[in-house]
């Protein structure tokens, strides 16, 4: 952001001590706490919903989640001098949570579990209008998204060495997804959306230690991309990204799961949906979508560390599969 949108700051109730830059943001401190100054560039009916989301979550007995803050006017956001729109929310000083500290990640499984069951809402639902995606109809999109990359590098002529390479890998990680579409969709009812819609779960969207503050009991931040879902998808995430870094350890994702079904109970249904998010290549379909979409006459060399590290961690990945769900 840029410094102009700090007049913004005007429009609101509170008097600015001192303001500090962050990532894509503006940090202040003020006479009543710390907020934070973001562009929000979605529609405005969903930031309304958001606010819902956030005070009816509050509540529902979670508080350590941001809220907006309303400006002098009682609107949820002002625009700049470049009629951009801003909005400014709730902050707590304190750093990301760290993936390497077992005792923060713990942490994170019981405020997950926690959210989860505050963001349970079925009035808020059904006058949202949201619907969640199945399981099945997100993997076939994932499907023809990679037939596409799988087309395209056939008919390419002159190959670079990272081209070349996910070619000659291609098929086994392919075959893996398409595999796995079928499970989903043969499980049916079982792995079907209704249930979300009809409970009214809502999910965070983005829960990973970016958006986790630990200070004073810790806050939830970043809800931009929550959904109306089943609440795996956040579970998912979060352990997915820690279990790559770890290369998949099985006692380490016990250990987690433990945790947060001590706080809400993990039933059959979402060790399946937990199964099925993880068995499906979920890495290696990011990787060829980013090289899809990206110019291609520069590969940056990440990507082919990206490859090589999932194609190393296959077999712990299987392993950890096998070893912590019982289908």
């Amino acid at each position: 952001m840029n410094d102009r949108a700090v007049s913004v700051l005007e429009n609101y109730d509170f008097e600015v001590i001192r303001t500090q830059k962050s990532r894509n943001s503006i940090l202040c401190e003020t006479d009543k706490g710390w907020v934070i100054l973001k562009e929000y560039r979605g529609p405005l009916s969903r930031l309304e919903l958001m606010d819902q989301l956030l005070q009816e979550t509050a509540q529902n007995g979670f508080a350590a989640i941001e809220q907006i803050v309303k400006n002098k006017e009682g609107e949820l956001y002002c625009k700049d001098q470049e009629q951009t729109v801003c909005i400014v929310k709730t902050w707590k000083n304190g750093r990301e949570c760290s993936l390497k500290d077992g005792q923060e990640c713990r942490m994170a499984m019981m405020m997950l579990a926690a959210l989860h069951k505050a963001m349970c809402l079925p009035v808020l639902a059904r006058q949202s209008g949201l619907r969640a995606v199945s399981l099945f109809s997100e993997y076939e999109k994932r499907n023809r998204e990679l037939r596409k990359v799988r087309k395209f590098l056939r008919e390419k002529g002159q190959k670079t060495v990272f081209e070349i390479f996910l070619q000659q890998n291609f098929d086994a990680f392919y075959e893996e997804a398409l595999q796995v579409t079928e499970d989903v969709k043969a499980y049916g009812p079982v792995l079907d959306t209704g249930e979300c819609d009809a409970a009214g779960t809502f999910c965070h969207g983005d829960y990973q230690h970016h958006n986790l503050i630990c200070a004073d009991g810790g806050m939830i931040l970043n809800f931009e991309k929550f959904s109306l879902d089943c609440q795996m998808r956040d579970l998912y995430l979060f352990l997915r990204k820690l279990l790559e870094k770890t290369n998949w350890s099985v006692p380490l994702a016990r250990g987690l799961l433990d945790v947060y079904a001590r706080e809400k109970e993990l039933s059959a249904s979402d060790m399946l949906q937990l199964y099925y998010r993880f068995a499906y290549p979920e890495k290696f379909w990011k990787i060829t979508n980013f090289y899809f979409n990206s110019q291609k006459s520069w590969i940056p060399g990440k990507n082919m560390e990206k490859l090589e590290k999932i194609l190393a961690q296959k077999g712990a990945k299987k392993a950890f599969l096998e070893q912590t769900f019982s289908l």
